[in-house]
């Protein structure tokens, strides 16, 4: 069983493609079905992976590994789409592309700086 898991936000063409991949049963619906997402599931050593890998990362007290960079969270949900999984492999192959990811995620802070707070 996993014990870790990232939420992967789903808009309408993004539930299309979830419900293409067979995964649809697993749609989850927040806040008065207003937020719909699905969990990828992961384990302890995946989990370990994704932390090691990504600085920003981190766990909370529900178990979910948030913080993680945006296009990180794109990625996985191509991958959760192209293998049909909701698990360490789809987390797997995320992390097969984590040069270009942090690449990306570098242009992220460029485009969206953090907010200037006094």
């Amino acid at each position: 069983m996993a014990d870790y898991f990232l939420d992967v936000l789903l808009d309408d063409s993004r539930i299309e493609a979830i419900k293409g991949a067979g995964l649809a049963d697993n749609i989850k619906y927040r806040f008065a079905g207003e937020l719909k997402l699905v969990e990828v599931h992961v384990s302890e050593d995946t989990k370990g992976k994704v932390l090691q890998e990504f600085d920003t990362a981190r766990t909370d007290s529900r178990n979910a590994i948030t913080d993680v960079p945006v296009a990180f969270l794109r990625e996985l949900f191509n991958q959760v789409v192209e293998k049909k999984s909701l698990g360490d492999d789809a987390v797997e192959a995320v992390l097969a592309k984590s040069a270009e990811i942090k690449e990306l995620a570098a242009k992220e802070s460029e485009y969206l700086p953090a907010p200037d707070i006094k």
